[in-house]
């Protein structure tokens, strides 16, 4: 009797686990698919991947992902030059570039806020001019980004290159979220309302 048993127990087993990979699978598919239009391919597939249930094939909550995970790294920089200003660390040009940066990425939180705003509720109306709204915001933090770092240039100092390269970091989830944008824009409006019910 414990043959028979044994035999269907296993079989069960065999079962749950191609399942649980094929699962496994299409959510990486599904992120995958979502980050093949990015610059900065491995970085949105790592921060994304917790999407992939969610967003699955839709361009508009994939789009609100990366612009979702671009705040918190633009947030956890902004902390980390705040934390820089509080120590002192950093003295003469360096400093007054500190202070320059730490408004330039106010600047960044805010207009990635009026994105995610935008797309919290894309209409058919409206979609074209959201679009063109969403690409200004998520251009301009970049832009923000990238003046940051020119307030650097030159300057070699332990602290400064750790300064650049987290926000040089923050300028690749920005680039993701905007390519991801991109995407979105060039989705038909019929695909965008069936893929977000």
């Amino acid at each position: 009797m414990a043959g028979p048993n044994m035999f269907m127990l296993f079989m069960l087993l065999a079962w749950l686990a191609k399942s649980g990979q094929s699962a496994s699978g299409n959510r990486n598919n599904f992120v995958r698919d979502a980050c093949s239009v990015t610059k900065y391919r491995d970085l949105c597939i790592h921060s994304l991947a917790p999407f992939s249930n969610s967003a699955r094939n839709s361009p508009g909550k994939w789009a609100r992902a990366g612009v979702s995970v671009t705040i918190g790294e633009v947030k956890n920089v902004t902390q980390f030059l705040y934390k820089l200003k509080r120590r002192n660390l950093m003295r003469g040009r360096n400093r007054l570039a500190l202070l320059d940066c730490i408004e330039c990425f106010q600047e960044t939180i805010d207009e990635l806020h009026m994105s995610l705003g935008i797309l919290r509720r894309l209409s058919a109306r409206e979609f074209d001019r959201q679009m063109d709204d969403l690409t200004t915001f998520v251009s301009a933090a970049l832009t923000y980004e990238d003046t940051c770092l020119d307030g650097f240039e030159g300057q070699k100092a332990t602290q400064v290159d750790l300064l650049k390269n987290r926000v040089l970091k923050a300028t690749y989830f920005a680039s993701n979220a905007l390519a991801l944008i991109n995407k979105l824009a060039t989705t038909s409006l019929e695909s965008l309302a069936l893929a977000d019910p």
